[in-house]
């Protein structure tokens, strides 16, 4: 066993905010153990069982929330009040309702960033971070991602696939972003929804270091595609709503904080340099390359490095009594 089995939840519910949404939250595990809070990845992502298995289910409490306008979160595809910041409030707002003190904070890809920015502005509710395939949400990892000279070098079949919806002129990442976002707000629902499945195939087809067919379908499914490809661009369009460079020069805030970093060597949706630069300055990290890997947590690889150190800091909390 790499990962723990499936196992149901304890209770759902939706959190409403003050601004017009709800908030799909899912706790499970053992309701009086340790509380880790899992932010998915995008924006648009959604949760997922996978998320639970990587945790102890006898000592963690496990809580996952589905972030505004995508999964189970209502209204979905809504861009209203849709902000980092806003996100932020919503993990507040979470550990508040289950009457949280300190948690181990967890995520992957967005997820990194979502829970970096968090832990930066509340340090004082975060125990430690386990963190998977860093984004740092900078326009140079949006250039890697998106433009001609990143990812796209080394799959030139897939990019050229993803360019299919663009004109010519699109070529920083800005206006691939733009043009993009233009088809996915088009009344055309067909243009609409095969712009989005182009744009989360490129995603999907490039996170695996062997390629996945089953992956791409999920991805590309209507549900997931229409929210991740609208949320990855709203949120892209507006530089992820942070300042450039806002996480690495606001690390002394958390340098305290304990953390594992686990990034594929070969990942291609966030390139390992994103990581090697958040490590170099947290003097309070580690972080575990994977050989062999790319960015996916359905990687068993990968997989396996996040289940390990959930079990690391199991031994780490229990120390701290």
């Amino acid at each position: 066993m790499f990962i723990y089995p499936d196992i149901k939840t304890n209770q759902t519910l939706w959190l409403d905010t003050t601004n017009g949404h709800q908030i799909y939250v899912e706790e499970s595990g053992n309701p009086k153990g340790y509380p880790v809070i899992y932010c998915h990845g995008g924006p648009g992502g959604a949760s997922s069982s996978q998320f639970r298995r990587l945790f102890d289910p006898e000592f963690y409490r496990i809580i996952i929330f589905d972030q505004r306008g995508c999964g189970q979160s209502k209204p979905f595809l809504s861009l209203e009040n849709n902000t980092t910041d806003d996100l932020i409030a919503d993990i507040e707002q979470i550990r508040n309702h289950f009457k949280l003190n300190k948690v181990l904070l967890a995520g992957g890809s967005w997820g990194t960033t979502l829970a970096l920015l968090y832990a930066q502005k509340y340090p004082q509710n975060v125990s430690a971070m386990l963190l998977r395939g860093i984004f740092l949400g900078r326009k140079q990892d949006l250039a890697w991602l998106y433009e001609k000279d990143g990812a796209a070098r080394l799959f030139p079949d897939y990019y050229q696939a993803f360019r299919h919806y663009l004109t010519d002129s699109a070529q920083s990442s800005q206006q691939i972003i733009s043009e993009y976002l233009a088809h996915l707000n088009s009344q055309n629902q067909l243009e609409h929804l095969a712009a989005a499945k182009a744009w989360c195939a490129w995603e999907s087809q490039i996170a695996q270091l062997h390629y996945s067919h089953q992956e791409t379908e999920a991805a590309t499914e209507a549900h997931h595609a229409l929210a991740m490809a609208l949320l990855e661009c709203h949120y892209f369009k507006n530089n992820c709503f942070i300042k450039e460079n806002q996480i690495l020069e606001n690390l002394d805030k958390i340098e305290h904080i304990p953390a594992i970093i686990i990034h594929g060597r070969y990942d291609s949706v966030c390139d390992l340099s994103q990581a090697w630069q958040l490590h170099q300055i947290w003097q309070n990290s580690q972080l575990f390359i994977i050989p062999e890997a790319g960015h996916s947590l359905g990687e068993i690889a990968i997989a396996k490095a996040c289940c390990q150190a959930s079990n690391d800091f199991m031994k780490y909390f229990k120390e701290q009594k």
